[in-house]
């Protein structure tokens, strides 16, 4: 890499999931039916929570904020992506490179954090009880989601001020569909080792306590579970916390192979495939498997839907589905 020909108007290439002509008309159809579906379906979760006074409740409060990170990442990476498959342009510039990967960092670790207060708020309401009113009151539960914004939006500001120190190269080929810090780092001609101990400093401090965290409340969730005498009572415990399970597995399954990945493996193809699986997938997902997997989801979804397309035959729509 050329080293002395540097230039302060850059412009990245994305080289995206595969360079094959004939695969990108199939990604193309495939990558914006998820971007649409996901739309939709976190968008329909955000409307059911607050035009349902039932789902006022702490869970549902932290699930529309996770919704609202999804569509926020999804719109931050899949329609730029989008326009290069769809132009045959893999071009991105350097203040949309550095745009992008901001808020892709942002909304990453705000899914995190989220994802660990919402183990929090199961834990309280199954081993807590009697005292979850009080404990996760209105005024926690802001708190906690102000915290959860705040510390994104520091750490991948820090992320970024620290990149803008970094001098890369004119022709930088990054080897992914979104310009992904660790990637980025990969492409700098300056030396980047205060970047890569930023990096892998805040993965573990963002990645290890919340996911301690998580492992330690359904643990506590599981034990206090076994130990119920009533079959429906589990089988309701079961059923408010597999939801959340599933996409906890989902996004940490993933996350953590792309990270362990980029450290001990120098391929970068690998860390790009898992990578859709965080960014696109599991934001496709959550809606359906938050609702088909509560029934008082899928009752407040219902009632949307009824009022919004079929005003004047709702309550018939609500006794037929019921």
């Amino acid at each position: 890499m050329d080293t002395g020909n540097q230039t302060s108007v850059l412009e990245f290439l994305l080289l995206g999931l595969s360079e094959d002509p004939e695969l990108q008309p199939l990604l193309f159809g495939l990558f914006l039916s998820m971007y649409l579906i996901s739309m939709v379906g976190n968008l329909l979760i955000i409307l059911a929570i607050t035009s349902d006074s039932c789902l006022h409740t702490p869970m549902y409060f932290f699930l529309s904020h996770l919704s609202f990170s999804d569509i926020c990442v999804n719109c931050t990476i899949v329609p730029k992506m989008l326009v290069n498959i769809q132009t045959v342009s893999k071009a991105i510039t350097y203040a949309g490179c550095i745009t992008q990967m901001y808020f892709s960092s942002v909304f990453s670790c705000l899914d995190n954090l989220l994802l660990t207060v919402m183990a929090y708020d199961r834990f309280v309401a199954i081993c807590h009880p009697l005292h979850y009113r009080s404990m996760m009151n209105p005024q926690l539960c802001d708190l906690l989601a102000l915290f959860s914004w705040s510390l994104s939006v520091l750490v991948a500001l820090l992320q970024s001020l620290m990149l803008l120190h970094l001098s890369f190269c004119t022709h930088t080929e990054i080897l992914h569909f979104f310009c992904e810090l660790a990637e980025v780092l990969k492409s700098a001609c300056s030396d980047a080792l205060t970047n890569y101990i930023a990096l892998y400093s805040a993965a573990g401090l963002l990645g290890i306590p919340p996911l301690t965290g998580i492992l330690f409340s359904y643990s506590k969730i599981i034990s206090s579970i076994l130990k119920m005498s009533s079959v429906e009572g589990r089988y309701k415990a079961f059923s408010t916390c597999g939801s959340h399970l599933t996409v906890i597995s989902l996004f940490y399954g993933t996350g953590l192979g792309v990270y362990l990945s980029s450290a001990f493996s120098s391929s970068s193809s690998k860390g790009a495939v898992a990578s859709v699986m965080y960014t696109v997938v599991t934001p496709m997902l959550n809606p359906f498997i938050y609702s088909l997997r509560n029934r008082d989801m899928r009752g407040a979804l219902r009632k949307f839907v009824s009022r919004s397309f079929f005003p004047c035959e709702w309550p018939w729509m609500l006794r037929l589905g019921s």
